[in-house]
Protein backbone atom coordinates (compact mmCIF):
# COMPACT_ATOMS: atom_id res chain seq x y z
CA UNK A 1 0.00 0.00 0.00
CA UNK A 2 2.96 2.11 1.38
CA UNK A 3 4.16 1.71 -2.68
CA UNK A 4 1.34 2.37 -4.14
CA UNK A 5 1.06 5.74 -2.18
CA UNK A 6 4.07 6.99 -3.48
CA UNK A 7 3.57 5.49 -7.12
CA UNK A 8 0.67 7.12 -7.62
CA UNK A 9 2.31 11.41 -7.06
CA UNK A 10 5.16 10.13 -9.56
CA UNK A 11 2.66 9.19 -12.04
CA UNK A 12 0.70 12.45 -11.97
CA UNK A 13 4.08 14.72 -11.28
CA UNK A 14 4.76 12.62 -15.11
CA UNK A 15 1.47 13.30 -16.60
CA UNK A 16 1.68 17.06 -15.21
CA UNK A 17 5.05 17.49 -16.99
CA UNK A 18 3.63 16.19 -20.06
CA UNK A 19 0.91 18.27 -20.86
CA UNK A 20 3.34 21.27 -20.87
CA UNK A 21 5.27 20.29 -24.23
CA UNK A 22 4.10 19.39 -27.44
CA UNK A 23 3.18 15.19 -27.19
CA UNK A 24 5.44 12.68 -29.44
CA UNK A 25 4.04 12.05 -32.55
CA UNK A 26 1.91 8.50 -32.64
CA UNK A 27 2.81 5.97 -35.19
CA UNK A 28 0.10 7.26 -37.26
CA UNK A 29 2.75 10.43 -38.19
CA UNK A 30 5.57 10.21 -40.44
CA UNK A 31 8.22 13.36 -40.80
CA UNK A 32 7.37 15.19 -43.55
CA UNK A 33 10.58 14.67 -46.04
CA UNK A 34 13.19 17.68 -46.47
CA UNK A 35 12.78 18.17 -43.12
CA UNK A 36 13.78 17.27 -39.69
CA UNK A 37 11.32 18.79 -37.24
CA UNK A 38 7.62 18.45 -39.11
CA UNK A 39 5.13 15.98 -38.88
CA UNK A 40 2.68 14.51 -41.32
CA UNK A 41 0.17 11.88 -41.35
CA UNK A 42 0.37 8.28 -43.30
CA UNK A 43 -2.92 8.19 -45.09
CA UNK A 44 -5.39 10.21 -46.72
CA UNK A 45 -8.45 7.97 -46.40
CA UNK A 46 -8.74 7.27 -49.80
CA UNK A 47 -9.74 3.62 -51.71
CA UNK A 48 -10.99 5.58 -55.48
CA UNK A 49 -12.64 3.39 -58.19
CA UNK A 50 -10.86 5.10 -61.21
CA UNK A 51 -12.55 2.72 -63.60
CA UNK A 52 -16.11 4.92 -63.02
CA UNK A 53 -16.55 8.48 -63.44
CA UNK A 54 -17.90 9.89 -60.36
CA UNK A 55 -22.07 10.07 -59.67
CA UNK A 56 -22.04 13.39 -58.02
CA UNK A 57 -20.03 15.79 -57.01
CA UNK A 58 -19.24 14.67 -53.32
CA UNK A 59 -17.90 11.46 -55.41
CA UNK A 60 -15.06 13.74 -57.06
CA UNK A 61 -14.47 15.30 -54.08
CA UNK A 62 -13.52 11.81 -52.63
CA UNK A 63 -11.48 10.96 -55.26
CA UNK A 64 -9.50 13.86 -54.91
CA UNK A 65 -8.71 14.04 -51.25
CA UNK A 66 -4.42 14.63 -50.99
CA UNK A 67 -4.30 16.07 -47.86
CA UNK A 68 -2.87 13.40 -45.24
CA UNK A 69 -5.44 12.64 -42.53
CA UNK A 70 -4.99 14.07 -38.69
CA UNK A 71 -6.12 11.33 -36.34
CA UNK A 72 -6.12 13.02 -33.04
CA UNK A 73 -8.57 13.38 -30.33
CA UNK A 74 -9.72 16.96 -31.04
CA UNK A 75 -10.53 15.53 -34.57
CA UNK A 76 -12.29 12.73 -32.77
CA UNK A 77 -14.42 15.25 -31.05
CA UNK A 78 -15.51 17.33 -34.03
CA UNK A 79 -16.40 14.37 -36.23
CA UNK A 80 -18.46 13.79 -33.15
CA UNK A 81 -19.98 17.12 -32.95
CA UNK A 82 -20.91 17.27 -36.55
CA UNK A 83 -22.39 13.60 -36.71
CA UNK A 84 -24.77 14.61 -33.59
CA UNK A 85 -26.37 17.24 -35.76
CA UNK A 86 -27.17 15.46 -39.12
CA UNK A 87 -30.30 18.40 -39.76
CA UNK A 88 -27.26 21.24 -39.34
CA UNK A 89 -25.00 19.62 -41.46
CA UNK A 90 -27.91 18.74 -44.19
CA UNK A 91 -28.59 22.08 -44.55
CA UNK A 92 -25.35 23.02 -44.58
CA UNK A 93 -24.51 20.72 -47.53
CA UNK A 94 -27.50 21.85 -49.48
CA UNK A 95 -26.61 25.36 -49.40
CA UNK A 96 -23.30 24.52 -50.71
CA UNK A 97 -24.82 22.25 -53.91
CA UNK A 98 -24.95 25.49 -55.33
CA UNK A 99 -21.38 26.82 -55.74
CA UNK A 100 -19.78 23.01 -55.39
CA UNK A 101 -19.25 22.18 -58.91
CA UNK A 102 -17.82 25.69 -59.85
CA UNK A 103 -15.63 25.10 -56.32
CA UNK A 104 -14.08 21.44 -57.27
CA UNK A 105 -14.13 22.42 -60.76
CA UNK A 106 -11.48 25.26 -59.97
CA UNK A 107 -9.80 23.19 -57.77
CA UNK A 108 -9.18 20.00 -60.30
CA UNK A 109 -7.77 22.78 -62.90
CA UNK A 110 -5.26 23.90 -60.63
CA UNK A 111 -4.28 20.53 -59.39
CA UNK A 112 -5.32 21.46 -55.57
CA UNK A 113 -6.29 18.47 -52.85
CA UNK A 114 -10.30 18.80 -52.99
CA UNK A 115 -10.29 18.68 -49.35
CA UNK A 116 -9.87 22.96 -49.82
CA UNK A 117 -13.60 22.34 -51.23
CA UNK A 118 -15.35 21.97 -47.84
CA UNK A 119 -13.10 24.66 -46.28
CA UNK A 120 -16.40 26.92 -46.71
CA UNK A 121 -18.33 24.45 -44.33
CA UNK A 122 -15.54 25.39 -41.25
CA UNK A 123 -15.25 29.30 -42.36
CA UNK A 124 -18.81 30.47 -43.19
CA UNK A 125 -20.67 26.42 -43.41
CA UNK A 126 -21.07 27.65 -46.96
CA UNK A 127 -23.42 30.53 -46.55
CA UNK A 128 -21.76 33.96 -48.84
CA UNK A 129 -23.65 36.27 -47.32
CA UNK A 130 -22.04 35.13 -43.70
CA UNK A 131 -20.12 38.11 -41.93
CA UNK A 132 -18.10 37.45 -38.62
CA UNK A 133 -17.42 40.41 -35.94
CA UNK A 134 -14.30 41.02 -37.74
CA UNK A 135 -15.54 41.98 -40.75
CA UNK A 136 -14.68 38.44 -42.82
CA UNK A 137 -17.17 38.08 -45.46
CA UNK A 138 -18.53 35.70 -47.81
CA UNK A 139 -17.89 32.06 -48.36
CA UNK A 140 -13.94 32.13 -47.57
CA UNK A 141 -14.67 34.88 -45.08
CA UNK A 142 -12.07 37.19 -46.67
CA UNK A 143 -11.22 40.47 -44.22
CA UNK A 144 -11.09 43.62 -46.14
CA UNK A 145 -7.24 44.08 -46.21
CA UNK A 146 -6.85 40.37 -47.82
CA UNK A 147 -9.93 40.43 -50.15
CA UNK A 148 -8.42 43.76 -51.23
CA UNK A 149 -4.85 42.23 -51.62
CA UNK A 150 -5.92 39.64 -53.85
CA UNK A 151 -8.23 42.55 -55.86
CA UNK A 152 -11.76 41.59 -54.78
CA UNK A 153 -13.48 44.75 -55.18
CA UNK A 154 -15.25 46.37 -52.09
CA UNK A 155 -17.15 49.77 -52.77
CA UNK A 156 -21.00 51.06 -52.00
CA UNK A 157 -21.65 49.12 -55.28
CA UNK A 158 -21.02 45.53 -54.18
CA UNK A 159 -18.37 43.56 -52.44
CA UNK A 160 -16.87 40.76 -54.19
CA UNK A 161 -15.72 39.14 -51.12
CA UNK A 162 -19.51 37.60 -51.51
CA UNK A 163 -19.10 36.57 -54.87
CA UNK A 164 -19.13 32.80 -55.11
CA UNK A 165 -16.55 33.02 -58.36
CA UNK A 166 -14.43 35.69 -57.49
CA UNK A 167 -13.45 34.46 -53.93
CA UNK A 168 -13.18 31.21 -54.94
CA UNK A 169 -10.35 32.07 -57.48
CA UNK A 170 -9.26 34.70 -54.76
CA UNK A 171 -9.00 32.20 -51.82
CA UNK A 172 -7.54 29.57 -54.07
CA UNK A 173 -4.62 32.08 -55.10
CA UNK A 174 -4.34 32.86 -51.72
CA UNK A 175 -3.67 29.32 -50.30
CA UNK A 176 -1.69 28.02 -53.15
CA UNK A 177 0.88 31.20 -52.44
CA UNK A 178 0.69 29.85 -48.62
CA UNK A 179 1.28 26.21 -49.51
CA UNK A 180 4.10 27.04 -51.52
CA UNK A 181 5.46 29.19 -48.70
CA UNK A 182 4.91 26.26 -46.49
CA UNK A 183 5.38 23.27 -48.15
CA UNK A 184 2.41 21.58 -45.74
CA UNK A 185 -1.19 22.13 -46.12
CA UNK A 186 -1.77 21.65 -42.32
CA UNK A 187 -0.06 25.01 -41.87
CA UNK A 188 -0.99 26.58 -44.81
CA UNK A 189 -4.18 26.22 -43.54
CA UNK A 190 -3.27 27.60 -39.80
CA UNK A 191 -1.32 30.52 -41.99
CA UNK A 192 -5.57 31.03 -43.34
CA UNK A 193 -6.96 30.99 -40.25
CA UNK A 194 -4.28 33.44 -38.19
CA UNK A 195 -1.99 34.73 -40.53
CA UNK A 196 0.75 33.87 -42.40
CA UNK A 197 3.20 36.06 -40.11
CA UNK A 198 1.58 34.73 -36.94
CA UNK A 199 2.16 31.35 -37.69
CA UNK A 200 5.47 32.39 -39.02
CA UNK A 201 6.76 33.80 -35.87
CA UNK A 202 5.33 30.93 -33.76
CA UNK A 203 6.94 28.38 -35.97
CA UNK A 204 10.44 30.71 -35.32
CA UNK A 205 10.02 30.43 -31.48
CA UNK A 206 9.65 26.70 -31.52
CA UNK A 207 12.53 26.62 -33.58
CA UNK A 208 14.63 28.74 -31.56
CA UNK A 209 13.31 26.53 -28.19
CA UNK A 210 14.53 23.09 -29.95
CA UNK A 211 10.87 22.02 -30.87
CA UNK A 212 9.39 21.03 -33.57
CA UNK A 213 7.60 23.09 -35.79
CA UNK A 214 4.40 21.43 -37.39
CA UNK A 215 1.32 22.32 -37.19
CA UNK A 216 0.23 19.99 -34.22
CA UNK A 217 3.49 21.35 -32.12
CA UNK A 218 2.97 25.19 -32.31
CA UNK A 219 1.16 26.98 -29.85
CA UNK A 220 -2.02 28.38 -31.49
CA UNK A 221 -5.40 30.51 -30.41
CA UNK A 222 -7.98 28.08 -29.90
CA UNK A 223 -9.69 29.19 -33.29
CA UNK A 224 -6.67 27.99 -35.24
CA UNK A 225 -5.84 25.08 -33.32
CA UNK A 226 -9.33 23.86 -33.88
CA UNK A 227 -9.26 24.64 -37.60
CA UNK A 228 -7.87 21.52 -38.69
CA UNK A 229 -9.43 19.08 -36.39
CA UNK A 230 -12.36 20.78 -37.94
CA UNK A 231 -11.68 20.52 -41.42
CA UNK A 232 -11.18 16.83 -40.71
CA UNK A 233 -14.20 16.01 -38.89
CA UNK A 234 -16.12 17.04 -42.22
CA UNK A 235 -13.77 15.25 -44.22
CA UNK A 236 -14.37 12.37 -42.29
CA UNK A 237 -18.34 12.37 -42.42
CA UNK A 238 -18.28 13.05 -46.32
CA UNK A 239 -16.18 10.17 -46.89
CA UNK A 240 -18.27 7.76 -45.23
CA UNK A 241 -21.60 9.07 -44.69
CA UNK A 242 -23.21 6.10 -43.78
CA UNK A 243 -21.04 5.48 -40.73
CA UNK A 244 -21.99 8.25 -39.69
CA UNK A 245 -25.39 8.53 -39.92
CA UNK A 246 -25.37 11.60 -41.71
CA UNK A 247 -27.52 12.33 -45.63
CA UNK A 248 -26.08 14.10 -47.83
CA UNK A 249 -28.30 15.85 -50.19
CA UNK A 250 -28.15 14.88 -54.05
CA UNK A 251 -25.64 17.09 -55.83
CA UNK A 252 -25.08 16.72 -59.04
CA UNK A 253 -21.80 16.69 -60.63
CA UNK A 254 -22.53 18.97 -63.28
CA UNK A 255 -22.53 23.23 -63.27
CA UNK A 256 -25.75 24.77 -61.55
CA UNK A 257 -25.08 28.20 -62.61
CA UNK A 258 -23.99 30.30 -65.47
CA UNK A 259 -22.44 33.39 -66.28
CA UNK A 260 -24.22 36.52 -67.86
CA UNK A 261 -22.59 40.33 -68.28
CA UNK A 262 -25.34 43.06 -69.02
CA UNK A 263 -23.78 46.31 -69.61
CA UNK A 264 -27.17 48.06 -68.87
CA UNK A 265 -28.52 49.49 -65.13
CA UNK A 266 -31.23 46.87 -64.02
CA UNK A 267 -33.01 46.05 -60.94
CA UNK A 268 -32.00 43.27 -59.06
CA UNK A 269 -35.78 41.88 -58.33
CA UNK A 270 -36.11 42.23 -62.19
CA UNK A 271 -33.77 40.37 -62.92
CA UNK A 272 -34.84 37.78 -60.94
CA UNK A 273 -38.46 37.86 -62.57
CA UNK A 274 -36.92 37.56 -66.21
CA UNK A 275 -34.89 34.57 -65.34
CA UNK A 276 -38.04 33.31 -63.74
CA UNK A 277 -36.82 32.67 -60.11
CA UNK A 278 -37.16 33.43 -56.48
CA UNK A 279 -35.99 36.61 -55.92
CA UNK A 280 -34.13 34.78 -52.73
CA UNK A 281 -32.44 32.56 -55.11
CA UNK A 282 -31.49 35.15 -57.64
CA UNK A 283 -29.69 36.76 -54.70
CA UNK A 284 -28.19 33.43 -53.19
CA UNK A 285 -26.31 33.56 -56.78
CA UNK A 286 -25.39 36.71 -56.37
CA UNK A 287 -25.15 38.16 -52.89
CA UNK A 288 -22.34 40.61 -53.89
CA UNK A 289 -24.28 43.55 -54.88
CA UNK A 290 -24.81 45.99 -52.39
CA UNK A 291 -27.75 47.86 -53.85
CA UNK A 292 -31.49 47.36 -55.30
CA UNK A 293 -29.61 48.16 -58.54
CA UNK A 294 -27.35 46.24 -60.58
CA UNK A 295 -25.00 49.28 -62.44
CA UNK A 296 -24.33 48.36 -65.83
CA UNK A 297 -21.39 50.26 -66.38
CA UNK A 298 -19.33 47.86 -64.44
CA UNK A 299 -20.17 45.21 -66.86
CA UNK A 300 -21.60 43.10 -63.80
CA UNK A 301 -21.75 39.26 -63.91
CA UNK A 302 -24.90 37.41 -63.15
CA UNK A 303 -24.64 34.35 -61.82
CA UNK A 304 -28.27 32.28 -63.34
CA UNK A 305 -29.11 28.53 -62.99
CA UNK A 306 -27.81 26.63 -65.76
CA UNK A 307 -31.57 26.33 -66.82
CA UNK A 308 -32.79 29.58 -66.50
CA UNK A 309 -30.57 31.03 -69.06
CA UNK A 310 -32.55 30.12 -72.34
CA UNK A 311 -35.47 31.21 -70.57
CA UNK A 312 -33.96 34.98 -69.25
CA UNK A 313 -32.46 35.42 -72.43
CA UNK A 314 -36.06 35.30 -74.29
CA UNK A 315 -37.60 37.27 -71.86
CA UNK A 316 -35.52 40.33 -71.89
CA UNK A 317 -35.44 40.17 -75.81
CA UNK A 318 -39.02 40.67 -75.41
CA UNK A 319 -38.96 43.45 -72.55
CA UNK A 320 -40.19 46.24 -73.52
CA UNK A 321 -39.93 48.55 -70.48
CA UNK A 322 -37.44 50.28 -68.39
CA UNK A 323 -34.51 47.59 -66.56
CA UNK A 324 -34.01 50.25 -63.77
CA UNK A 325 -36.90 51.90 -61.64
CA UNK A 326 -34.24 53.19 -59.68
CA UNK A 327 -32.65 56.87 -60.43
CA UNK A 328 -28.39 57.61 -59.66
CA UNK A 329 -27.88 60.72 -58.16
CA UNK A 330 -24.41 62.57 -57.94
CA UNK A 331 -25.23 64.61 -54.68
CA UNK A 332 -22.68 67.67 -54.02
CA UNK A 333 -21.01 68.38 -50.51
CA UNK A 334 -24.23 70.36 -48.59
CA UNK A 335 -27.12 69.66 -50.07
CA UNK A 336 -29.55 68.77 -47.83
CA UNK A 337 -31.59 65.26 -48.10
CA UNK A 338 -34.80 67.14 -47.79
CA UNK A 339 -34.73 68.85 -50.81
CA UNK A 340 -33.12 66.21 -52.52
CA UNK A 341 -36.31 64.38 -51.82
CA UNK A 342 -38.32 67.21 -52.76
CA UNK A 343 -36.61 67.32 -56.13
CA UNK A 344 -37.49 63.96 -57.12
CA UNK A 345 -40.72 63.12 -55.33
CA UNK A 346 -40.12 60.66 -52.87
CA UNK A 347 -40.78 61.79 -48.92
CA UNK A 348 -37.46 62.11 -47.29
CA UNK A 349 -37.64 59.23 -45.13
CA UNK A 350 -37.92 56.89 -48.54
CA UNK A 351 -34.83 58.74 -49.60
CA UNK A 352 -32.74 57.85 -46.18
CA UNK A 353 -33.70 54.15 -45.61
CA UNK A 354 -32.64 53.18 -49.49
CA UNK A 355 -29.24 54.88 -48.70
CA UNK A 356 -28.61 53.63 -45.14
CA UNK A 357 -28.63 57.32 -43.97
CA UNK A 358 -29.24 58.06 -40.03
CA UNK A 359 -31.76 60.40 -39.00
CA UNK A 360 -29.27 62.77 -37.71
CA UNK A 361 -27.41 63.36 -40.73
CA UNK A 362 -28.69 66.75 -41.87
CA UNK A 363 -26.68 67.52 -45.48
CA UNK A 364 -24.71 64.96 -47.77
CA UNK A 365 -21.21 64.80 -48.27
CA UNK A 366 -20.25 64.40 -52.02
CA UNK A 367 -21.87 60.70 -52.16
CA UNK A 368 -23.64 58.66 -54.84
CA UNK A 369 -27.71 58.21 -53.75
CA UNK A 370 -30.20 55.95 -55.09
CA UNK A 371 -33.74 57.80 -55.66
CA UNK A 372 -36.50 55.53 -56.17
CA UNK A 373 -38.51 56.13 -59.61
CA UNK A 374 -42.18 54.81 -60.02
CA UNK A 375 -42.65 50.98 -58.74
CA UNK A 376 -44.21 50.37 -62.23
CA UNK A 377 -41.49 46.48 -63.17
CA UNK A 378 -43.57 44.17 -65.42
CA UNK A 379 -42.25 41.11 -66.93
CA UNK A 380 -42.72 40.73 -70.30
CA UNK A 381 -44.31 37.52 -70.85
CA UNK A 382 -45.05 36.10 -68.15
CA UNK A 383 -48.97 35.46 -67.12
CA UNK A 384 -48.67 35.90 -63.11
CA UNK A 385 -44.64 36.34 -61.75
CA UNK A 386 -45.73 35.34 -58.70
CA UNK A 387 -46.89 31.93 -59.50
CA UNK A 388 -43.90 31.66 -62.41
CA UNK A 389 -41.31 32.51 -59.69
CA UNK A 390 -43.26 29.96 -57.06
CA UNK A 391 -43.13 26.85 -59.71
CA UNK A 392 -39.37 27.48 -60.49
CA UNK A 393 -38.40 26.28 -56.45
CA UNK A 394 -40.77 23.40 -56.49
CA UNK A 395 -39.39 22.04 -60.26
CA UNK A 396 -36.68 22.90 -62.21
CA UNK A 397 -36.92 22.01 -65.60
CA UNK A 398 -34.71 22.92 -68.87
CA UNK A 399 -36.51 25.99 -70.61
CA UNK A 400 -38.03 25.96 -73.59
CA UNK A 401 -36.91 29.10 -75.49
CA UNK A 402 -38.83 30.91 -78.47
CA UNK A 403 -39.05 34.90 -78.23
CA UNK A 404 -43.36 35.57 -78.25
CA UNK A 405 -44.63 36.94 -81.16
CA UNK A 406 -46.08 39.70 -79.73
CA UNK A 407 -43.58 41.92 -77.94
CA UNK A 408 -45.76 44.27 -76.06
CA UNK A 409 -45.79 43.42 -72.54
CA UNK A 410 -48.68 44.86 -71.04
CA UNK A 411 -51.76 42.77 -70.15
CA UNK A 412 -50.18 38.94 -72.48
CA UNK A 413 -50.23 35.99 -71.25
CA UNK A 414 -47.64 34.02 -71.20
CA UNK A 415 -47.95 32.62 -74.88
CA UNK A 416 -45.30 31.27 -77.23
CA UNK A 417 -46.11 30.84 -80.79
CA UNK A 418 -44.43 29.41 -83.71
CA UNK A 419 -45.95 30.80 -87.30
CA UNK A 420 -46.71 27.65 -89.34
CA UNK A 421 -44.09 27.79 -92.72
CA UNK A 422 -44.37 25.65 -95.66
CA UNK A 423 -42.19 22.51 -95.30
CA UNK A 424 -42.66 22.50 -91.61
CA UNK A 425 -43.40 18.97 -89.59
CA UNK A 426 -44.89 18.52 -86.39
CA UNK A 427 -41.15 16.26 -85.56
CA UNK A 428 -39.12 19.37 -86.55
CA UNK A 429 -41.33 21.92 -84.77
CA UNK A 430 -41.32 19.94 -82.00
CA UNK A 431 -36.97 19.40 -82.20
CA UNK A 432 -36.79 23.40 -82.97
CA UNK A 433 -38.25 23.62 -79.51
CA UNK A 434 -36.96 20.69 -77.34
CA UNK A 435 -40.33 18.97 -76.96
CA UNK A 436 -42.12 16.37 -78.32
CA UNK A 437 -44.84 15.71 -80.86
CA UNK A 438 -47.29 14.63 -78.15
CA UNK A 439 -46.96 17.68 -76.30
CA UNK A 440 -47.43 19.81 -79.14
CA UNK A 441 -50.22 17.98 -79.97
CA UNK A 442 -51.99 18.27 -76.68
CA UNK A 443 -51.49 21.83 -75.95
CA UNK A 444 -52.95 22.77 -79.22
CA UNK A 445 -56.32 20.24 -78.93
CA UNK A 446 -54.88 18.73 -82.52
CA UNK A 447 -57.05 15.49 -82.32
CA UNK A 448 -55.81 12.24 -84.54
CA UNK A 449 -52.60 11.32 -85.75
CA UNK A 450 -53.16 12.94 -89.11
CA UNK A 451 -53.67 16.36 -88.00
CA UNK A 452 -52.75 18.53 -90.71
CA UNK A 453 -51.04 21.50 -90.35
CA UNK A 454 -52.16 24.78 -92.34
CA UNK A 455 -49.64 27.25 -93.28
CA UNK A 456 -49.65 30.76 -91.80
CA UNK A 457 -51.30 29.05 -88.63
CA UNK A 458 -50.35 29.43 -85.23
CA UNK A 459 -48.83 26.89 -82.77
CA UNK A 460 -48.80 27.59 -79.15
CA UNK A 461 -45.30 26.05 -77.58
CA UNK A 462 -45.30 23.78 -74.71
CA UNK A 463 -44.18 26.67 -71.39
CA UNK A 464 -47.33 28.48 -71.68
CA UNK A 465 -50.14 27.50 -69.46
CA UNK A 466 -52.66 28.66 -72.13
CA UNK A 467 -54.52 26.18 -74.26
CA UNK A 468 -56.64 26.57 -77.61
Amino acid sequence: MNALRLFIPLLLAALAGCSGVPQKPDEKLVKQPGYTDRYIARDTSRTVDLTHPPTDAWERIRRGFAIPNMDTALTQQWTDYYASHPESMYRMTQRAGKYLYYVIEEINRRGLPTELALLPFVESAYNPTALSSARAAGLWQFVPATGTQYNLKQDWWLDERRDPVASTNAALDYLEYLFDMQGDWYLALASYNWGEGSVRRAMEKNSSAGAATDYLSLNMPDETRNYVPKLQAIKNILANPQKYAVTLPPVSNTPYFVTVRKNKDMDVELAAKLAEMPVEEFKALNPSFNRPVIRGGHSPALLLPADRLERFNANIDAYEGELSTWKVYSAQKGESFASIAQRHGVSESVLRSVNGVAGLKRATAAQTLLVPGKNNVQLASLETPSEAVEAVSSSRTRAVVAVPANRNPRNKPNVRTHRVKNGDTLFGIAQKYNTSVDALRALNNMKGKNANLKIGSSLRIPGTNVRG
